[in-house]
């Protein structure tokens, strides 16, 4: 008998996008099994099929768009009383199927085969590693072949791991080389540790922004050769400097920090010294220096760190490089910033001057090859011509990739930066 399968109550939702047809004509499926999966706004969730039997014809396709009602497929149910076989996973790798049987085989040369049991949590997000995107079927899938769905690059929909993306890796898995025993580098997987039983505790959640930095500056840290190079600018003219303009910026409501003129002076040193505002082909075998200069800015928000380039930086004065900074620094920190204003910096710089320290190790911000931290000034006695006079010094952290760059083209960079800023007249050469 046969009998067309419909979409049945969904609450609420209309012309809801089908991200995955589960089975195909010829298929025999039970009661229950996942036929497809939909995609809303709030939720992803699967059809089950309300009879057993064999799928006839799917009217159906991944990009359709359904409701309550809209049919999916004729089935071949099952006659009354009758169960209709397991319906066996597609091998992973290729073979010849076995032709099924139409009569009960004699002397089978093994025992009936019983469900494999799911690996034990092979589908628990790791630490730093992406949430995997897949339907709870893929999942079941996966977990019969020991497959860890996190480590699988999706080919569905928005990145959607698919059934055919789990038999592909399996696959790749069984033609790789077997891989030489290693001399104990990997690191340990990190214990799961029950912190309540030392006293009370406090669960909060990550922010977006939290989890997307933690897990580039984790990739950035690990596939980046950092080097860190310290140096001081004497900055003692150029604050005066800075302050003997403050009542014009104040004509222009304008707060005139320090951070312009860094910006201006990094300019000046990445003309001088292009690599620094370049970035590493994929292939590793080139290198693409940039002719535009877009100086990122790190800027503290309540949930994290964002850093958003001040485009064309070689082209605009202090106060109008001022006046974008405050504007990128309001519509962060309101979390209004478009996706694109984040994008396209050539070289970033972190400043924790208004907050303290003496010196950091800044972390490159990929595909980026330098970084600048800045720390808070200090007012110190300098030994000048034969005495001690009083200095306004300012820390520099210039951490730079060294694939890239070597030190001794560090050290220059820092100390042509250095005299930049200790004579500012030297932007304009």
């Amino acid at each position: 008998m046969e009998k067309t399968i419909t979409v049945p109550d969904i609450g609420n939702f209309k012309d809801v996008a089908i991200i995955e047809v589960l089975v195909r004509p010829g298929d025999t499926i039970k009661t229950e099994e996942s036929l497809i999966t939909l995609e809303s706004d709030k939720a992803a969730m699967e059809i089950p099929s309300p009879h057993a039997g064999t799928v006839k014809t799917v009217h159906v396709k991944v990009g359709d768009k359904v409701s309550q009602g809209s049919p999916i497929l004729v089935l071949d149910m099952a006659k009354e009383g009758s169960v209709a076989p397991e319906a066996k996973p597609e091998p992973a790798a290729p073979q010849a199927e076995a032709p099924q049987a139409t009569t009960p085989a004699v002397a089978p040369a093994q025992p009936a085969p019983t469900p494999p049991r799911p690996a034990p949590a092979i589908l628990e997000e790791a630490a730093g590693q992406r949430k995997p995107h897949a339907s709870p079927a893929v999942r079941r899938f996966a977990r019969e072949l020991g497959a860890d769905v996190a480590k699988i690059k999706g080919s569905g929909p928005k990145g959607r791991v698919l059934k055919e993306d789990v038999q592909g890796w399996i696959k790749s898995r069984l033609l790789a080389p077997p891989q030489p025993a290693t001399l104990g580098f990997a690191l340990p997987e990190q214990p799961e540790v029950d912190y309540a039983q030392f006293g009370p505790v406090e669960s909060r959640p990550l922010s977006r922004i939290n989890k997307l930095s933690a897990a580039n500056l984790h990739r950035n840290w690990v596939t980046i050769p950092h080097v860190t190079l310290q140096e001081e600018a004497d900055i003692t003219e150029l604050e005066a400097f800075r302050v003997s303009l403050k009542g014009e910026a104040d004509r222009q409501n304008l707060k005139l920090t320090l951070l312009p003129f860094l910006i201006k002076a990094v300019v000046s040193a990445l003309k001088t010294y292009p690599k620094f505002n370049a970035s590493l082909a994929a292939s590793g075998e080139e290198l693409i220096l940039k002719r535009y200069y877009h100086v990122g800015v790190a800027i503290d928000t309540p949930d994290g760190l964002v850093v958003p380039p001040v485009r064309d930086a070689d082209r605009k004065g202090i106060y109008d490089v001022a006046r974008e900074l405050a504007d990128l620094g309001e519509r962060a920190r309101g979390k209004r910033l478009r996706t694109s204003e984040l994008q396209g910096g050539t070289f970033t710089i972190s400043s924790l001057g208004g907050i303290g320290s003496t010196g950091f190790t800044p972390i490159i911000n990929a595909p980026e090859v330098a970084i600048l931290g800045v720390s808070r000034s200090q007012a110190r006695a300098v030994y000048r011509d034969g005495q001690f006079v009083p200095r306004l010094m300012l820390p520099l952290s210039l951490s730079f990739d060294h694939r890239v760059i070597d030190g001794a083209e560090a050290a220059r960079f820092c100390v042509y930066l250095a005299q930049v800023l200790g004579d500012f007249r030297r932007v304009m050469l």
